[in-house]
Formats: C-alpha cells, sequence, structure tokens
C-alpha cells in the first residue's frame, strides 16, 4: 500500500472484471503502429450512452500519452513536478507500479509524451529531455539510460521530442535528430550503441518511426522536419529520402503522423496545412517514387488507418477544428469530407472506425465506407481533464483513453457471440 499513497488514485470498478489481458496493443498506435487491432468479437454497436464502463483512474498527472498493454498489465506515463512516471495496472486498473524514468519536459505544453513500448518483460520510453530508458515490466526497476543529448547531441525541439520507442529486434530506435546523428539504434538489453545514421542538414520531428518489410528488408520508417526518410534496419544506412519542400508549398517540421504501408505503398501526412503523399517502393525497398499528392487528408496528430481500397482519418483546419475525411488508397481521390465536432484520433478493430475527437471528447464507432462518415454509434468522454488529444487503445475487448490525469476503460467485447459459441 506504500506505492498507493504517492498519488491520488481513484479507482471506480463499476462491474466484477478480471480479463486474461491480450498482449496485442504493445506500443504507440498497436501492434504495428499502423492503429489497427487484432480483436476480433467486438460490438458493432453500442447501448444507448456507450458501452459499458469498466473503471476509471486518476492520479496519472500531466500527459499526452496513450496506453500500451503486455504481461498481464497496462502501462502509460505522465509528469509530476519536474519528473517523468511508468504507470503499470492490472487489466482491473488496480495500480502494480509507478516508477520514474528521470526529468521530463516542463517548456511549452509540460507533459509526458511517450507512450511506453512493451517488449519481451520490459518496457521502452523516450522522455521530452531526450532520455531513453529501459525498465522491468514486473516492478519498474530501471535497467538502463541513455542521455542523447549527452551521447548524440540530441536537439530536442521547440516541444520537447515526442517519439515513442521502437523496437526492432534486438535494438530500440530513437531519432536524436543531432548533427551528426539523425536516427540510432540502442542494444534493448544494455543501451549500448548499435548503429548510426547521419541525415545531412536534418532534425527530428515529433513522428514516432514505423518499420516495414519489402523484398526481404526490414526498413525504418520516418518523418523528419524536412524530408521522410527509409533506413535499412540492420546497418543504419540511409535508403532513400523524399524532401517535403518538393511538393509542398510551405512545409512545416512537426510531422506528429506516422506514415503508414501496405504492399508495396507508403502513405505520409504531415498536418498544418502541408497536405500527404503516397509512395511506391522498389521490390528491393532501396528505392521510392511519389505516386501522387493531397491537401485534403492533412492530419495534425491523430494518424491515419487504411482499410481495404481507402485510408481513414481527420484533417487541419486550425488548432482547434478539422473534418473527417476518406482517400481512395491507389488514386488519392478524395471520397468524403465531413464535419463532425472537431479533428481527433483514428483506429480501427474488427471491422470498425473508432473515432475520437479532441474538442468535446466524442467517440463515435463509425462504418469504414467511402460512402460517408457513417455513425453507428457514439458517446461521451467525461473523465480526465484538458483537450482529448491521447489516441484511444484496444486490448482484450477493452477501449482504453487517456485524458489529461485519467485513464478509463470500457467493455466493447460482443458477449452475444461469446455466448452463442
Amino acid at each position: 500500500m506504500g506505492r498507493m499513497t504517492t498519488v491520488t488514485i481513484v479507482v471506480i470498478l463499476l462491474a466484477a472484471y478480471t480479463p486474461c489481458l491480450a498482449a496485442d496493443w504493445r506500443g504507440f498506435r498497436g501492434p504495428n503502429r499502423d492503429g489497427k487491432s487484432l480483436e476480433a468479437g467486438l460490438l458493432r454497436q453500442w447501448p444507448e450512452g456507450g458501452p459499458r464502463r469498466l473503471w476509471s483512474v486518476g492520479g496519472l498527472g500531466k500527459g499526452l500519452a496513450s496506453v500500451s498493454a503486455g504481461q498481464q498489465m497496462l502501462f502509460t506515463t505522465g509528469l509530476h513536478g519536474k519528473k517523468g512516471f511508468v504507470f503499470a495496472f492490472d487489466p482491473s486498473g488496480q495500480l502494480k507500479w509507478k516508477s520514474s524514468y528521470g526529468p521530463e519536459w516542463n517548456k511549452c505544453f509540460p507533459g509526458a509524451r511517450t507512450t511506453p513500448t512493451f517488449d519481451s518483460g520490459r518496457v521502452y520510453v523516450i522522455s521530452g529531455i531526450g532520455n531513453v530508458v529501459c525498465l522491468d515490466a514486473e516492478n519498474g526497476q530501471t535497467l538502463w539510460r541513455v542521455d542523447t543529448v549527452k551521447r548524440f547531441a540530441a536537439d530536442c525541439g521547440a516541444l520537447g521530442m515526442t517519439e515513442s520507442a521502437l523496437v526492432v529486434d534486438d535494438v530500440v530506435i530513437c531519432t536524436p535528430g543531432g548533427p551528426d546523428v539523425t536516427m540510432a539504434a540502442l542494444d534493448k538489453m544494455t543501451g549500448k550503441t548499435v548503429w548510426k545514421c547521419r541525415v545531412p542538414g536534418e532534425k527530428a520531428a515529433c513522428c514516432s518511426p514505423v518499420l516495414i518489410e519489402r523484398g526481404g528488408r526490414k526498413i525504418i520508417v520516418t518523418m523528419l522536419q524536412q524530408s521522410i526518410i527509409g533506413v535499412d534496419a540492420r546497418t543504419g544506412r540511409l535508403l532513400w529520402q523524399d524532401k517535403f519542400a518538393d511538393y509542398q508549398d510551405d512545409a512545416g517540421t512537426i510531422n506528429f503522423v506516422s506514415p503508414i504501408y501496405s504492399d508495396g505503398k507508403l502513405y505520409a501526412t504531415s498536418g498544418d496545412n502541408d497536405g500527404g503523399a503516397m509512395y511506391e517502393l522498389s521490390e528491393d525497398g532501396t528505392r521510392i517514387t511519389r505516386l501522387w499528392t493531397d491537401d485534403i487528408l492533412d492530419c495534425h496528430h491523430g494518424g491515419v488507418v487504411q482499410v481495404g481500397d481507402y485510408v481513414y482519418g481527420a484533417n487541419y483546419r486550425n488548432l482547434w477544428s478539422g473534418d473527417w475525411v476518406c482517400l481512395e488508397w491507389e488514386t488519392g481521390k478524395v471520397m468524403y469530407e465531413q464535419r463532425w465536432h472537431s479533428k481527433g484520433s483514428t483506429i480501427y478493430a474488427d471491422g470498425m472506425l473508432y473515432c475520437y475527437e479532441e474538442k468535446s471528447g466524442n467517440v463515435a464507432l463509425v462504418n469504414p465506407t467511402p460512402r460517408g462518415f457513417e455513425i453507428v454509434s457514439s458517446f461521451q468522454v467525461k473523465e480526465g481533464n484538458g483537450r482529448h488529444l491521447a489516441h484511444p487503445a484496444i486490448a482484450d475487448g477493452v477501449l482504453y483513453i487517456r485524458r489529461g490525469n485519467t485513464l478509463t476503460a470500457w467493455d466493447i467485447r460482443d458477449t452475444s457471440v461469446s455466448l452463442a459459441k
């Protein structure tokens, strides 16, 4: 109970619920960082007022982090005072441990940014001031720490590092954005530097990198301040680069959204009125060709998802508003652009889109169709404080939403399906 008294934790258990947590949402935006859950057997329509709320936990502090799941636990981060903390909860919302990973970002938009990445019994976070930290998932003990400012001359920028760690085989990827080290791979067991990649004249943006595979080659893809790049995951060699200024009129430098990939094609969108582009990778993944560009699905930070022949997300009108958009994957043709409250985050599970708008906290269950933004059900998130900026997460039939200092869980399982079986 000693740890429980260190923060104000309020757990509201609305039903007896002790699930076996499926570790299929191990980091930012799911198992493949594409916003897609592997879940099945979920509700296709919610009851009036939304799905059944299971519990709500407060006391997390300031943070924009989402939630990850693994080893029968849920992980998120928050800022208390000047320190960042990782919180680990069991599936019923009980705090298992709380561990500081050191100083956190306290300047513009103070708060924890990084969503913990779970891998093989360890949790990896990247602080806003550039520390990469590995913790034991069982007890929160710090196993190693790397200060990328000291080691790589990292540039944290005006908003602080907003990257969530990417684990690729035996290494952890980070993007210091220093003058000589744009991206680096650290041994995931020790933190030792495995390789370094330099992209001349570039700095890190706010993008979390993704891993794709093409022609038997593993490629790390991310957006920097001025370009999108592909890096060989084994050697750290820069394979290709495409500069935003070649197709954007006034290219910005924030670039929050992780690119998405499917069957040889890669889509990236930059937000802030910058637009997006579709690329085709060569058979061996060493070259890219820009196929088309668009300025409609101009996603700010809420992520986009590809479902079949279409890509879905919310665009950017200004800091406080945007519309919901569907593009045709192959051509970039706009299928719809529709107003619904405000812009926000988009994820996908079991045949449905989950759209969470950031201004008022409305969550919609949306049919993924190019015919229009077809809302099947919706409810409003009232728990927590501040804007609704963290991306939703889904694990073992439960929808998790972090808002400010609070994490809340809703049961979205279709029990009639399991009963029928």
